[in-house]
């Protein structure tokens, strides 16, 4: 189940059926979960903590120190879920001040090269297409598609069920339901080609269109906006994700 040739610290903590490929490096203070599958020339460093059933595919780095300049060697953590397929050369690095984390959920996939930085967090059933990259302190929601070379500037939240196209930059807080574009990412409607595969009906993303009209092209301030919502979400309970988002967002949103 591991290789010769790899090295695993004496302080790391692997289930009995974890497998390690060749030349891979199981730095101190890691912990790996049951099923999980780690492919050859992959770095693991601690402090990290790994589900079950990942698979991780060759010259990933994970858990290595933040490139932070504020990092002075603190203890801090990277976290990864269940049933993550992580593919070749990603980096994700473990967070910045004491004790503080990178949080990455289940059931996402990350293809090649993706970089998730410091003190990130990311949901469950996310998608980072080759080269998605997240700043850090960012924190996308559940569901969310990041295309190929789309990056995400520090600090910003992409909303629940979103989607962003190839080599957007999101320099502002992308709102739940929505689809994005361009330098700088500019909101393009509903992604409702997810949203149907997500099996949303027809007269729940009828009212999300008419909350996105609201939103972007009644010329409304946020305040305005909000009043509007709250008198729509009577009549569909997933207006309140748009409701919510606009109270929390502390980068505004993209326009």
């Amino acid at each position: 189940m591991i290789h010769p040739t790899a090295i695993i610290d004496p302080t790391a903590v692997l289930a009995p059926d974890v497998q390690v490929g060749a030349y891979s490096i199981i730095g101190p203070e890691v912990e790996i979960g049951e099923g999980t599958w780690i492919g050859p020339h992959v770095v693991i460093q601690g402090y990290t903590k790994i589900g079950r059933d990942n698979k991780i595919y060759q010259f990933s780095s994970l858990g290595e120190v933040t490139q932070d300049k504020k990092y002075k060697g603190e203890r801090t953590f990277l976290i990864i879920g269940d049933r993550n397929v992580i593919r070749e050369s990603c980096t994700f690095n473990r967070g910045t001040a004491q004790d503080g984390e990178t949080r990455v959920g289940s059931d996402n996939l990350f293809m090649a090269y993706v970089h998730i930085a410091h003190d990130c967090i990311v949901g469950n059933h996310t998608i980072f297409a080759n080269n998605a990259s997240l700043a850090g302190h960012v924190h996308v929601d559940d569901y969310v598609i990041l295309s190929g070379f789309a990056g995400v500037f520090q600090g910003c939240r992409v909303g629940a069920h979103s989607f962003a196209s190839m080599g957007s930059m999101i320099d502002k807080d992308i709102l739940p339901f929505v689809k994005v574009s361009g330098y700088y990412a500019k909101p393009f409607g509903l992604n409702t080609v997810g949203m149907k595969r997500r099996g949303f009906s027809d007269d729940t993303m009828l009212w999300l269109r008419r909350a996105y009209k609201v939103i972007y092209r009644k010329g409304y301030t946020v305040k305005e906006a909000l009043e509007q919502l709250q008198i729509m979400v009577s009549e569909c309970g997933e207006i309140q994700c748009f409701i919510d988002f606009l109270r929390e967002s502390e980068r505004g949103i993209v326009r």
